[in-house]
């Protein structure tokens, strides 16, 4: 089976500062792909490669077995949908107007939305849970409010692959757990590669299927949740003590912080 991302040798540096070195992996198509590691390690440099916005200096990166450079821009936005980690918000569109966007890489050449791309639209901020924000402007919503805008935007686009920067990062509990659920149903559903950059050890260990651990630009991990969130492995990458065991709720490991006053001797 064709892969959704191939990435062979992938190297890039900034200002002669190693980011990613020899970084070779697969996202098998329709996979949850989920990206952590420590700040710094290169995780969100390592999407800008994937999405385009930067050009690889070393190796090679291939979408459906097509090489990304051979990609125009209009077919990359047919392809592919990013979410980063933030955007400006400053200008006064209306959420509708926002997501009503994604249509753009599908439309002809007056590029005029239609009936068509409007209930796409509506179905994308329902999906998100932005519908009742639709005549708001973006710049009048709240961090996480504005994140869930642009996933739905994505969501519009149609996408066959889905990049997503710490999509959660600003986002109450309950609106975390419906992002995940709904990246999982797009997934189920639409055959949607997901592939997602997270700080969320425990995030990724319920919903992804294969996970990628970085570790100062290079592979340290890869495979199953079970597999990469060893706690040996974790704590090497992680530098902090941890404790990793099983998830009451499923087959999957789960992680835990150990504060420092947990490691002190204990006075007698």
């Amino acid at each position: 089976m064709t892969s959704a991302v191939a990435v062979e040798n992938l190297g890039h540096a900034f200002d002669g500062r190693t980011v990613l070195a020899e970084l070779s992996f697969a996202v098998p198509a329709g996979c949850f792909f989920t990206i952590i590691g420590p700040n710094g390690s290169g995780k969100t440099t390592l999407l800008k490669l994937l999405v385009g916005l930067l050009r690889p200096q070393t190796g090679g990166i291939a979408l459906l077995g097509r090489a990304l450079h051979a990609h125009s821009a209009r077919q990359l936005a047919q392809t592919m949908a990013y979410v980063p980690q933030s955007v400006p918000a400053t200008f006064a569109f209306t959420v509708q107007q926002v997501v009503l966007m994604g249509r753009a890489p599908h439309l002809g050449l007056l590029g005029l939305e239609g009936a068509a791309d409007l209930e796409l639209a509506r179905d994308a901020m329902r999906l998100a849970d932005v519908a009742h924000l639709a005549g708001r402007r973006l710049d009048q919503l709240s961090g996480g409010e504005q994140q869930r805008v642009f996933i739905a935007r994505a969501i519009c686009q149609q996408p066959k692959i889905l990049l997503l920067d710490e999509p959660t990062a600003a986002l109450d509990l309950a609106h975390q757990v419906a992002v995940m659920d709904l990246m999982e149903r797009l997934k189920r559903e639409q055959g949607i590669t997901i592939v997602m950059v997270s700080h969320d050890l425990n995030l990724a260990a319920m919903y992804a299927d294969q996970i990628l651990l970085l570790d100062q630009g290079r592979l340290a991990g890869l495979g199953p949740p079970a597999a990469v969130l060893d706690f040996a492995l974790l704590e090497k990458v992680y530098g902090c003590p941890l404790l990793v065991d099983q998830s009451p709720l499923g087959d999957y490991p789960r992680v835990h912080l150990v504060p420092g006053r947990y490691l002190m001797p204990r006075s007698s």
